[in-house]
């Protein structure tokens, strides 16, 4: 297990860039299941998700091959229904191979996923999804064996606005040779683009980036070149970043359109976003920070990103007033406050959802240990805003989720390392 060590308090400067989105580029390398021809993908994160994601393709019987920094190849024939599940248990998303192989091969053998503990994130959405698009679902004890059967309507309505379920029904969609309906989808931009790239192998979609979808399938998909879009939880994150610890930071990479709720908290809070005239970069600056209100809440697309809760709540650690934080989503999300109290910071956590903060607080250095990719990557904040050193132990868990984040934050004058 590695650790970084940060010696916090410092001032940065210059430029980051932010990387592909995790969120997307997993079920599009998933996608890739779906054709028999190569697919070329552009901007791809380089973090663990990645790579175990890119280890079950390979599994499965996909070669992949690295070409740029951020580009591969995927070619192959899919030849194994049956992935091996230490591979599948790595991660959460590998629960979208089911839905590939289903559409693929007809059938599918998937050991239940892992990922981050952050609540209970119910595989029952994904499995009625796919039943209600003409798969034989069977429970096991030890995975979830899925079967192809006929039907002459294909239509879903997602009792919840899971992103990976309705990426799951998108992926069964593909190659149905029905017309599929997905009612109360998700609608956040990795949704879109896994659309994207799809709509580019073959298949008609209306409804993009809406809660309901109408998906004309086609047996036989094509390879395709995609570039993933660009991680808009990572361009916030820097934003947070910037105004914790006081700096000017410029931003790169980004998409305007994806930051409409976050800037708008930014605002209120006293940070500033310059963007440049192409809109793809940004300078971050702040001023004393103030407290944006009430409460922050996480909720569905557009509104606030559960996966920046974390970080937000650093953030109001150095704002003057009280602010209510907010995540009805998982029960386990807020369980991190206790190492910012650590720290130094006043947080009242109210119950498993909600966390009352009261700032400004001067935080100093403590030894910590990462509990999640979001948690993790809030705790670098933190060490950075903080007094003295701190030590983040499970470095791991925050890799999977950001691409060598130790080099680009010691690009801006962060005092950060990594050591074993």
């Amino acid at each position: 297990m590695s650790k970084f060590i940060i010696d916090g308090g410092k001032t940065l400067s210059g430029e980051i860039t932010v990387a592909g989105n995790k969120n997307a580029a997993l079920p599009i390398i998933a996608a890739t299941i779906l054709t028999d021809e190569e697919c070329i993908l552009e901007n791809v994160p380089d973090i663990s998700d990645v790579q175990a994601m890119f280890a079950i393709a390979r599994d499965i019987g996909k070669k992949i091959d690295q070409i740029g920094p951020t580009s591969y190849t995927i070619s192959g024939v899919a030849g194994n229904s049956h992935p091996e599940p230490q591979l599948v248990q790595k991660l959460r998303a590998s629960i979208l191979f089911l839905g590939a192989l289903l559409a693929k091969t007809g059938e599918a053998t998937i050991a239940p996923p892992g990922g981050c503990v952050i609540g209970r994130r119910h595989i029952s959405p994904h499995l009625e999804a796919l039943s209600d698009l003409g798969m034989e679902i069977e429970i096991g004890e030890h995975a979830y064996h899925g079967k192809r059967t006929e039907r002459k309507e294909a239509y879903t309505f997602l009792h919840e606005a899971s992103v990976t379920a309705t990426e799951n029904a998108m992926l069964v969609a593909a190659t149905s040779s029905h017309v599929t309906i997905i009612e109360n989808a998700a609608c956040e931009p990795h949704v879109a683009d896994l659309a994207l790239m799809l709509q580019k192998m073959g298949v008609k979609i209306q409804g993009v980036g809406s809660n309901r979808m109408e998906i004309n399938g086609k047996e036989k998909l094509k390879g395709v070149k995609h570039s993933i879009s660009s991680d808009y939880i990572e361009s916030n994150t820097f934003v947070i970043l910037a105004a914790c610890t006081n700096s000017v930071l410029t931003i790169k990479n980004i998409e305007k359109k994806h930051m409409q709720m976050t800037s708008f908290i930014f605002k209120k809070m006293g940070i500033t976003l310059e963007y440049s005239a192409d809109e793809k970069s940004m300078t971050v600056k702040s001023v004393p920070l103030k407290s944006p209100g009430k409460k922050i809440q996480a909720g569905l697309w557009p509104n606030f990103p559960t996966d920046l809760m974390s970080p937000m709540i650093v953030l109001t650690t150095q704002a003057e007033g009280t602010t209510l934080c907010h995540d009805w989503m998982f029960e386990s999300r807020m369980f991190f406050v206790d190492k910012l109290i650590a720290m130094g910071a006043d947080i009242t956590l109210c119950d498993p959802h909600r966390a009352l903060v009261s700032g400004p607080t001067q935080l100093k250095g403590q030894h910590l240990s990462s509990p999640d990719i979001r948690a993790g990557i809030a705790l670098v904040i933190a060490a950075l805003t903080a007094r003295g050193e701190s030590i983040i132990a499970n470095a791991e868990l925050i890799d999977r989720g950001y691409q060598n984040i130790v080099g680009r934050l010691q690009m801006l004058g962060a005092a950060i390392k990594r050591e074993k």
